[in-house]
């Protein structure tokens, strides 16, 4: 776990780098790249917000003139969401959501119109000439709909109250694509820096807002990514991909999971998606896939005895390799490895739930391990399953693979 950092430290900084209103902005030099970092906080990961912050700092060391923007939403009773460049170990030309003219109280981070200002924001003063790229920090569910909030899903609860409670609300994948395509340019990359990102119906969502896309597609650990190591990774010209996959899992070995997805063939991917499982007579509603021994990469149980019916986000490859022909398997995996163009597996990982263990109940190898899930429909009498179904089909993937 990442060590505790001095939070007044961190306020002090801040507190000193607000603008004034009679100081005129900095002038913003164009970079190669920018990397815009949203951190929704305003949970129970707010504690963490600070550690990441100042291991981003660190990192900010070693990014030359390129451009680190942070959008920090965290719970505190104290100060609006700021937004700010981090630059030589420092942060430098803070605003607040106020001196943007988002507004003068708190505000959910998962608003798409909040998300789409602070983007415009990010892209119109710190410019690059080459490419952008997205961290996205904070929870995030993959297709799942959460039940506090109906309809909502996948990334950046925001409580609303400033306190650290998980009830609050989400923004859907489908709807974080569009505010992409309203706000940013085109994008290099988007890390994921949160749950159970990595599931097919989200990376095919997200096909035509970046080139690649990192995470992992199990749950991650508290703390995340190590920034000191990431953060330069994120910077590098052509190997970043592979380098942040490298520092994130050194802190993590044998028990996060990552890939790299690149987007372009997302759409052959579906397409071998949709024909394999019509050769696996997928979806009877007399007969339903056994999903025993089988990776999966989230629990939605609260006791320890790991119930089937709580399992998703199986492992797309364990699950076509078991069900499907041998020939029909190869031909579906030729697709996904143009896809998956990096992974590291991990053989076991934890879930964040009243508890924090690592379960294991299945076997990783190379030959079962994907590095991406997939929805598998199951008995909808056992239970959170009849829910699933209408979760999935809400994303573009359901219709195309025909679930």
């Amino acid at each position: 776990m990442k060590k505790l950092l001095l939070t007044l430290c961190c306020l002090a900084g801040l507190t000193a780098c607000h603008h004034h209103d009679d100081e005129a902005p900095e002038a913003k030099t164009q970079a190669e790249r920018t990397v815009i970092v949203y951190m929704a906080g305003e949970n129970n990961l707010t504690d963490a917000v600070w550690d990441d912050l100042n291991e981003m700092k660190e990192g900010s060391r070693l990014i030359g003139n390129n451009h680190l923007v942070v959008f920090v939403d965290r719970s505190s009773q104290r100060e609006l969401p700021w937004m700010a460049c981090l630059k030589n170990g420092q942060i430098a030309d803070s605003v607040s959501i106020s001196d943007v003219g988002i507004g003068n109280t708190d505000i959910y981070s998962s608003d798409p119109q909040v998300m789409e200002q602070i983007f415009r924001y990010a892209v119109n003063n710190y410019p690059a000439s080459e490419d952008f790229g997205l961290v996205l920090w904070g929870h995030s569910s993959g297709w799942l709909v959460q039940d506090s909030i109906p309809n909502t899903r996948a990334f950046g609860i925001d409580n609303g109250r400033n306190d650290t409670s998980m009830s609050g609300y989400w923004i859907n994948i489908p709807t974080l694509a569009t505010v992409i395509a309203n706000s940013l340019p085109h994008l290099k990359f988007i890390f994921a820096d949160c749950c159970n990102f990595m599931c097919l119906e989200s990376l095919y969502e997200l096909r035509h807002a970046a080139d690649y896309i990192i995470g992992s597609p199990a749950e991650i650990p508290y703390d995340g990514a190590p920034y000191e190591r990431v953060v330069p990774a994120l910077f590098e010209k052509t190997a970043f991909a592979t380098s942040v996959v490298e520092e994130y899992q050194k802190d993590n070995p044998n028990y996060l999971p990552l890939s790299v997805v690149k987007t372009s063939e997302m759409e052959n991917v579906a397409q071998a998606t949709r024909i394999v499982l019509q050769s696996m007579n997928h979806g009877a509603t007399d007969s339903y896939p056994d999903m025993t021994g089988l990776i999966y990469y989230y629990y939605m149980g609260v006791t320890k005895d790991f119930q089937p019916e709580n399992r998703i986000f199986f492992d797309a490859g364990d699950y076509i390799r078991t069900h499907a022909s041998a020939a029909d398997y190869q031909q579906w995996k030729q697709a996904l490895d143009k896809a998956v163009v990096e992974k590291v597996m991990a053989t076991q990982w934890q879930t964040d739930k009243l508890w924090k263990d690592f379960y294991s109940d299945f076997n990783v190898t190379e030959e079962s391990y994907h590095g991406v899930s997939i929805y598998v429909p199951q008995d909808p009498h056992l239970g959170y399953n009849s829910s699933y179904r209408r979760d999935v089909e809400k994303f573009q993937w359901y219709h195309v693979v025909g679930l």
